[in-house]
């Protein structure tokens, strides 16, 4: 009886992988689904507050994917516009356009979300944020408020070293951040994912592929993460930013710092980025229509 359950539960994991990946920025649709998952499927939305971020939509809760144990779900037969880039780390979006992409990773505090994307607003570009699940499950309002603007993508459930997990490790912290992040936001997540610390192995993007999800890292790091105590100012943020400065290139900045103390630095820098992007004649593009294109 274990068995039986246990297989049909990988079954219905692998089908409704194939059926939420399929339609890259389309609304999940699993209603069949949930009726015959009721036994192995929990769902569960979160109830969250009025957002303190000015949030302009707030999207539809939708189902909680199944954690898959100790069998990783086969490669989806049709992965989408991501499949692609599937085989190999992308630290540059493939096209010839004078394009740079801006994506934060929300790991640690939430200091600087609201007016980092109170800038993007402002200006009116768009920005992907990379949340753990972490993140996601201790700053619901802060991801629901991100999610509710602009792109959301994967980046772990904990942050660690990558290099160092087994495949079903790999598995679990993907799937298990996808998860939080459903359930705080109430959106569907882009098929992406951005490995903690850029710690990339070959066989880890496998894993990250077969899940379904494109290896999305950087062409430059701000570093505004450090801090002035690490060296860093506004300045060395904004110039370190414009290394990035290549068709499709991609800015990798932080909405927080590690420790919770001192300004978010890439936050501080965003109007200056945006501003030196657009004086060397670039615009900033949105990674999903990239994506998609």
């Amino acid at each position: 009886m274990n068995r039986f359950a246990s297989a049909f539960a990988w079954s219905l994991a692998a089908a409704q992988g194939v059926l939420a990946r399929s339609g890259f920025l389309g609304a999940l649709r699993l209603n069949a689904f949930s009726r015959l998952s009721a036994a192995v499927v929990v769902l569960g939305v979160m109830a969250l507050p009025a957002s303190g971020y000015a949030a302009t939509t707030s999207p539809a809760p939708v189902r909680s994917p199944v954690t898959v144990g100790s069998a990783l779900p086969p490669a989806h037969v049709d992965p989408g516009p991501v499949g692609k880039l599937f085989g190999s780390e992308i630290r540059q979006i493939p096209t010839t356009r004078r394009v740079v992409v801006l994506t934060f990773n929300a790991a640690w505090d939430e200091t600087g979300v609201g007016t980092a994307l109170q800038v993007l607003r402002r200006y009116k570009v768009p920005a992907t944020f990379f949340l753990t699940g972490e993140f996601a499950e201790r700053h619901p309002e802060a991801a629901r408020a991100m999610a509710a603007e602009h792109g959301i993508g994967n980046h772990s459930y904990s942050h660690p070293e990558f290099d160092g997990l087994t495949r079903r490790e790999v598995s679990e912290e993907v799937l298990r951040a996808d998860r939080a992040i459903r359930q705080a936001t109430g959106a569907e997540p882009l098929p992406i994912f951005r490995f903690p610390y850029s710690a990339t192995t070959p066989e880890g993007i496998a894993v990250v592929n077969a899940l379904g999800f494109a290896d999305i890292e950087f062409t430059a790091d701000t570093n505004g993460y450090l801090g002035t105590a690490g060296g860093m100012t506004v300045q060395r943020a904004v110039d370190r930013a414009m290394d990035a400065l290549t068709p499709g290139g991609i800015v990798q900045m932080h909405v927080g710092t590690p420790d919770g103390h001192g300004p978010a630095l890439d936050v501080q820098a965003l109007p200056q980025i945006i501003h030196a992007i657009h004086a060397h004649g670039y615009r900033v593009a949105d990674l999903a229509a990239l994506l998609n294109s």
